[in-house]
């Protein structure tokens, strides 16, 4: 970026929902990176006239960089082949990029290529162990273009059990501020709450009530206890969780427990009190595979009433895909059904992990109706500012299939001619053959740039008012002249590939090619608590990493040469 460099953007069709803008001709002023009201007449003049203009995409729940590399090692046939027509899995370095290799586990430049010409331009991890954070960070490092944040596990961690368990709020809320300093990570993700530490011992829990073993405490006490440390801390983010029994025929009612848990949960700033992940995993009705239904109408009858909530779709796309989460016993299982290769974690005093590559067949009916639920949740509820689009890359499918899902929310005809091909069992088990609502762009803006700049926090990103981020994605559509509901061809093909994708100000993406690589930034939250109250805690995880842990509490901490373009957000717990 030059000293004083200035872009106007001309005749955009602008949709910002975060100013209610939708769709509207207007001109976008750019100087150093940021929007403002005006720039002088040396502006680069950029002729956007009539082209849906958004803010660059916020994917709020991705797996690009940790775990995902067990994706790569176990599933070496991802690094050759690509199902997604015009997509190479394969791509040779150029004058400006460096070579491309791999579909749902792509190598981390192909990460940030892939993202930018989708029009996205800040990414989060979704599940950072602390134990493993630098290699994580070393990856953020590598991925091009994009801003990266993470979120890093507490769900399992003994240290949070114990202070859960000894009634001691304090010493909790300062472990959480040292735990997200010690892996430079943005917020508290909760997976399967007490899981990992069950599965440790070859178990797992059952619900919200069930006991973790040699803790004696409940699911339902440590999401509580962490969520009002979360608040004590006024992070940024709320927590972040992935409920007890995903993928298990019944789960909605463990998924609207979790829900109601929260309701008297006060947030510390203007956000949700709870995000709740992937929920077309968590959205299962019936007994067993064999009766398996929808759940989605049930728990989108309560998300429509609820007001303290948002949540992200885990949306499922047909072809391959590699599972991959700190849910260690939902992989033992997903391995042992599907007779799938199977890669299990145990990280010492704090979660567990596993990877499980599969494939989502539309001809099996429990895949048809899983493609189904993603699509149901999305539009029966009823609200675009709760939902968080996703396919929980690469678990549901890799994010490069953003573009075809999109048809599927703005076009009913786009889904009857998929829903065409289902077996009549898999239509007997889903509602989607009733539902005839079509999303808007409007409403698709809100769910892939909107929702996520309000529930993480962060103004500058994912809307397009003067001062916030000049990350801004141009699409070669005109809207008003094309119909989604029928021409979702022209649709998907013009949000594959930007017209143009500016980070920062710069354009990195232009007809849909890589034009520039510029280092993103890395966001992570410090949290200041009181120097008596961390001393004291000090001394707890010093005899765990005595006593327990394989490696020294010296060498534990992400040290700030890891951080690229840090980005520090501070905060002041209330003690």
């Amino acid at each position: 970026m030059h000293k004083m460099s200035e872009i106007l953007i001309k005749n955009a069709s602008v949709c910002d929902p975060a100013q209610g803008i939708n769709c509207e001709p207007m001109d976008i002023c750019i100087r150093d990176g940021k929007i403002v009201e005006r720039v002088s007449g040396n502006a680069k003049v950029i002729d956007a006239v009539g082209k849906l203009t958004m803010a660059g995409g916020f994917d709020g729940h991705t797996h690009s960089a940790g775990k995902i590399n067990v994706g790569r090692f176990i599933n070496p046939n991802d690094a050759r082949k690509n199902p997604v027509p015009g997509l190479s899995g394969q791509v040779a370095r150029t004058e400006k990029t460096r070579a491309q290799v791999g579909y749902n586990t792509p190598n981390t430049y192909a990460i940030g290529y892939r993202y930018a010409k989708l029009g996205y331009t800040t990414i989060c991890e979704a599940a950072i162990p602390l134990l493993a954070a630098r290699h994580t960070h070393e990856e953020f490092k590598e991925i091009p273009i994009l801003d990266k944040m993470g979120l890093s596990l507490f769900g399992s961690n003994w240290q949070v059990m114990e202070y859960i368990r000894d009634k001691e709020p304090e010493k909790l809320a300062a472990y959480i501020a040292w735990g997200l300093k010690a892996s430079r990570g943005y917020g508290v993700k909760i997976v399967n709450p007490g899981g990992g530490e069950a599965w440790g011992w070859g178990r797992n829990v059952t619900g919200l009530y069930d006991p973790v073993p040699n803790f004696d405490v409940t699911p339902a006490e440590i999401l509580i206890g962490l969520a009002e440390a979360n608040e004590r801390l006024r992070l940024p983010h709320s927590i972040h969780v992935h409920c007890n029994n995903l993928g298990k025929p019944g789960n909605y009612a463990t998924t609207i427990e979790t829900m109601k848990l929260f309701e008297k949960v006060k947030p510390s700033r203007d956000r949700q009190a709870l995000h709740v992940t992937h929920v077309q995993f968590n959205a299962y009705a019936g007994t067993s595979w064999r009766d398996f239904e929808t759940g989605a109408p049930m728990v989108a009858d309560y998300v429509n009433g609820a007001d303290h909530l948002t949540f992200d779709l885990g949306q499922v796309i047909f072809g391959p895909a590699v599972t991959m989460t700190a849910d260690g016993p939902v992989e033992y299982a997903n391995a042992r059904m599907l007779h799938e290769k199977w890669s299990n974690q145990d990280i010492e005093l704090e979660d567990a992990s596993g990877v499980v590559p599969l494939f989502y067949s539309p001809k099996s009916f429990v895949n048809a109706v899983q493609w189904a639920i993603g699509l149901e949740l999305a539009l029966l509820v009823k609200d675009p500012w709760k939902i968080m689009f996703t396919t929980d890359s690469p678990n549901g499918g890799s994010f490069v299939n953003y573009p075809e899902a999109f048809t599927y929310l703005m076009s009913a005809k786009r889904r009857a001619e998929v829903i065409s091909g289902f077996s009549k069992m898999a239509l007997d088990r889903m509602v989607l053959p009733g539902i005839d609502r079509e999303l808007d762009f409007y409403e698709l803006a809100v769910m892939t740039r909107s929702t996520q700049s309000k529930m993480y926090s962060r103004p500058e990103k994912g809307n397009l008012k003067v001062g916030s981020d000049a990350d801004i994605a141009i699409y070669d559509l005109l809207p008003g002249q094309v119909d989604p509901s029928t021409e979702y061809a022209k649709v998907k093909q013009a949000f594959s590939g930007a017209a143009y994708t500016l980070k920062g100000g710069e354009i990195v993406v232009k007809d849909g090619e890589i034009e520039a690589t510029p280092k993103g930034k890395t966001y992570w939250v410090n949290a200041k608590v009181p120097k008596s109250i961390d001393a004291a805690m000090q001394k707890d995880i010093d005899r765990k990493f005595r006593k327990y842990y394989t490696v020294s509490k010296a060498n534990y901490m992400v040290e700030d040469s890891y951080i690229q373009k840090p980005v520090e957000i501070d905060t002041e717990g209330v003690f």
